[in-house]
């Protein structure tokens, strides 16, 4: 986030993170502010960077299975850089992470059957430069979010006032 944003480009974004498309009228009213203000103040934050573009959050469709497992994967030294760019080429692989201790990475994988995990887990374990490979079946998501900007007091404080439940 740009440097120059103020606590009313705060409490803006935190609005527009709990729904961006809630109208400038609407997020004028609940900032206190004018119409216009909140329109060059969105503006000003998208050319700056601080908003970066919009997106559409999608629930799973419960009809949609697939079998998800978190692979932890040990790279030889200086390895990791090659391996990351051999994981991309998989699209079973939805999410790599690199980690601190004695594993590396932290890879999500999503397949559409239980007999799909296996040859997914061999072809990541013949790649050049990984020396451990452990995999963990995900039973169930208890909650998820992962698509949420950590939030501030600020946000939170946005986020009430937005529901009204701040006067």
């Amino acid at each position: 986030m740009a440097r120059d944003n103020d606590a009313t480009d705060r409490r803006l974004l935190a609005l527009l993170q709990t729904n961006a498309r809630a109208s400038v009228a609407t997020l004028a009213r609940k900032l206190g502010v004018a119409r216009t203000t909140v329109q060059e103040r969105i503006t000003r934050m998208e050319r700056n960077g601080t908003i970066a573009g919009y997106s559409v959050v999608l629930r799973r469709d419960p009809f949609n299975q697939y079998v998800e497992v978190v692979v932890l994967i040990g790279t030889a030294h200086r390895k990791a850089k090659l391996v990351v760019e051999k994981l991309q080429e998989f699209p079973e692989v939805v999410l790599c992470q690199m980690t601190s201790g004695d594993l590396e990475l932290i890879c999500r994988i999503r397949v559409p059957h239980m007999e799909d995990v296996q040859p997914v887990l061999d072809s990541i374990d013949e790649i050049a430069g990984i020396e451990r490979v452990r995999s963990i079946v995900v039973l169930s998501t208890v909650f998820d979010h992962s698509h949420a900007e950590p939030q501030t007091l600020a946000t939170k404080q946005a986020t009430a006032l937005g529901r009204g439940e701040l006067g």
